[in-house]
């Protein structure tokens, strides 16, 4: 198949896999979920940069010399149903790249990206991707097990953390932050992020 140089060239009726992405060459950012060709944002504001190398910077600091990594976008996860673990590229449907996300179990990682659900997820929400990540990534990372998953909204300045149940595999909103005080993933319970610093601009 040819490789697509231009996003112009995409039907986005179709569906489309990862190895379809692998061959596409254009310079938009796009995410694949359950086959469907999404367009990314244009590039984040000031704002966002910002939030997103505060929490970086927090949480990198503090995974120093541990086993689990974080990562930051542009960063490609695939994503599949765990039961179907070994499929290949032309069989992956689902492609995203979050604002941030840990990864403990290194055999996850390859040379493009993670091949399988991160531990621990954070999207910051923005007008643009709030439909995306409020519900078709929210139930993504849900089916997948990811374990434990933050909406940060810079606008009124609070984060919803969101835990799976390992019984249901379905996820509940165990709390959220505000304006000031500390936030700990439940991953990492020495972790004490202050909130403050985090929305600091």
């Amino acid at each position: 198949m040819a490789t697509i140089t231009q996003f112009s060239q995409l039907d986005l009726d179709k569906s489309y896999s990862y190895a379809d992405y692998l061959r596409w060459k254009f310079e938009e950012r796009v995410e694949i979920i359950k086959g469907k060709v999404m367009l990314m944002s244009p590039a984040p504001n000031l704002y966002h940069q910002q939030l997103s190398g505060e929490l970086s910077y927090q949480i990198a600091h503090y995974l120093r010399h541990k086993k689990c990594k974080l990562f930051v976008a542009p960063f490609d996860v695939k994503l599949y149903n765990k039961e179907k673990s070994t499929l290949k590229n032309k069989e992956v449907y689902n492609v995203v790249q979050p604002d941030l996300c840990v990864i403990c179990d290194k055999k996850k990682l390859t040379k493009q990206g993670c091949d399988g659900a991160p531990e621990w997820i954070i999207e910051i929400v923005s007008k643009g991707n709030s439909k995306r990540d409020l519900l078709l990534k929210y139930a993504l990372y849900q089916e997948n097990g990811v374990g434990e998953y933050w909406l940060v909204y810079p606008e009124v300045e609070a984060i919803h953390q969101f835990l799976l149940n390992k019984k249901t595999n379905l996820y509940q909103l165990h709390k959220i932050y505000a304006q000031d005080g500390f936030i700990s993933p439940i991953l990492f319970p020495k972790l004490q992020m202050n909130l403050v610093e985090i929305f600091s601009d």
